[in-house]
């Protein structure tokens, strides 16, 4: 088990007091991080005190509120530089709805041409998967790097083909399924065959420090809700000067033209940032951002990520320590047991004494009853959860060929391919997790040793959604 420094602990404790209170008030065990961040009671004390004191303004109009408020967004981008040691000559940010709307922003405006290859690796979140429609539909080729038995990536440079046309490679830096942390050194190899790159840090950001000063991918989609909980319709596209330029947007919009006419039909797009940020931008939540970076540059990322990677160890070390009386395991875990190179999600299936798996939901529901929060499903990740669950690839396309979207139905296909399960379990640490919270997720996965689960769990489930 990792280590940690006594201090740490106290002062982690501590924060969970001064600042989430709610959590052991609420008697709730929180251990959904990747899905949703927490925020400080102070955040949304200083939010409020900055609107309570403020006239802010639509940054598009001309008036000192607007004046005023277009200062403070400014202001916040080159804080959203600062925290990620960003050079503001070499990066520009792009405030987006959250992760998701920077990965379109590139995919909608990537200029993908037939010589052009789109590589990814498996282990992905839906929306980079997603690009690859804009990729073929240009003539792009698309190409996928499988996963391991640990659900890490081998020979990256091997699938990076010499390419003719514009080209993107994208991966994640830490997984939303397994918590795997995967090389950020693949930045430089993919550059060096001329690829530009996409890290998806949506998952990694908010335990773990990036500094693109020292590592330089293209496009770094971040949602600051995952980070630091609030506000929660606000993200960015942090990208390379030299890369923005590349891009060519599909359409325009409110808030991204200089001029249009429609007396002969032509317009003349705003330069920068500006043309990427379609109508009036969150004007009243970008200011909690900025506060949201103080708090956590003021706790510590590095501080953070010791405290996760602890709690990690020790929620692994307990999932593998139950048993049944057969010797036979209770929790079959995906990816690395271990923490080298990984964050703090743990992705899992409780399985029966015969080695079968209990329906994730069936788990869910547990944990909901004990009010401890977890997810299940296939957190948009399909990959992951191919390889997690060693999908045969024929089988596989004969299933997906027999259902039509008109009838498609998850648990059909989960029938058809002999599948225990299209999911998993996922528990996620975060900066307000302690050992307690760890326990009593382990206290509902244990009950399974000796509770079975009863028809009302079996019934009236949630659909799968894979």
């Amino acid at each position: 088990m990792v280590s940690m420094d006594p201090g740490y602990q106290i002062e982690f404790a501590q924060l969970r007091e001064s600042e989430f209170s709610r959590l052991d008030s609420l008697g709730q065990a929180y251990l959904d991080y990747t899905g949703g961040g927490l925020y400080a009671e102070s955040q949304v004390t200083k939010h409020l005190e900055y609107l309570k004191r403020n006239v802010p303004g639509n940054p598009h109009s001309h008036n000192p509120s607007s004046e005023r408020n277009a200062i403070v967004i400014d202001e916040t981008r080159k804080k959203v530089l600062r925290f990620f040691n960003a050079e503001e000559n070499e990066y520009s940010v792009i405030f987006t709805s959250n992760a998701i709307g920077g990965l379109k922003l590139v995919g909608e405006s990537y200029p993908f041409q037939p010589k052009s290859i789109y590589v990814l690796t498996a282990d992905n979140h839906n929306s980079v998967n997603g690009i690859r429609e804009f990729a073929s539909r240009k003539g792009a080729e698309v190409v996928y790097i499988p996963l391991d038995e640990n659900l890490r990536v081998e020979c990256v440079e091997a699938h990076l083909k010499e390419t003719d046309g514009p080209s993107l490679f994208a991966y994640p830096a830490q997984s939303n399924f397994s918590g795997v942390q995967h090389q950020l050194e693949w930045i430089e190899a993919a550059h060096s065959k001329g690829y530009d790159v996409i890290l998806d840090a949506a998952a990694y950001a908010p335990t773990s420090g990036l500094d693109l000063g020292i590592i330089r991918p293209d496009f770094v989609p971040v949602s600051f809700y995952k980070m630091f909980g609030y506000p929660t319709g606000t993200g960015a596209l942090i990208v390379r000067k030299g890369a923005l330029e590349k891009l060519e947007r599909p359409w325009f919009s409110g808030g991204t033209i200089d001029l249009v006419t429609t007396k002969f039909v032509s317009h003349i797009m705003s330069s920068g940032t500006a043309r990427f940020e379609d109508g009036t931008p969150d004007y009243l939540g970008i200011p909690a951002v900025g506060i949201g970076l103080d708090f956590l540059a003021g706790v510590g990322v590095n501080k953070i990520h010791a405290h996760v990677i602890s709690l990690t160890s020790l929620l692994l070390s307990e999932l593998e320590g139950l048993e049944y009386g057969n010797g036979k395991p209770l929790v079959r875990i995906y990816g690395p047991k271990g923490v080298d190179a990984r964050g703090g999600t743990v992705a899992f299936n409780v399985t029966t004494p015969s080695g079968n798996v209990v329906d994730p939901r069936v788990v869910g529901e547990r944990a909901l009853r004990n009010n401890v929060s977890i997810r299940t499903g296939c957190f948009c990740n399909p990959g992951a959860v191919e390889y997690a669950l060693n999908y045969a690839p024929d089988r596989e396309k004969n299933c997906y060929d027999r259902l039509t979207p008109s009838r498609f139905v998850t648990e059909d296909y989960v029938e058809c391919m002999d599948a225990d399960s299209s999911g998993a379990v996922r528990a996620s640490l975060g900066i307000a997790s302690n050992e307690r919270d760890v326990e009593r997720l382990v206290e509902v996965i244990g009950s399974f040793k000796g509770l079975v689960p009863t028809e009302a769990e079996q019934t009236l489930l949630p659909p799968l959604r894979c």
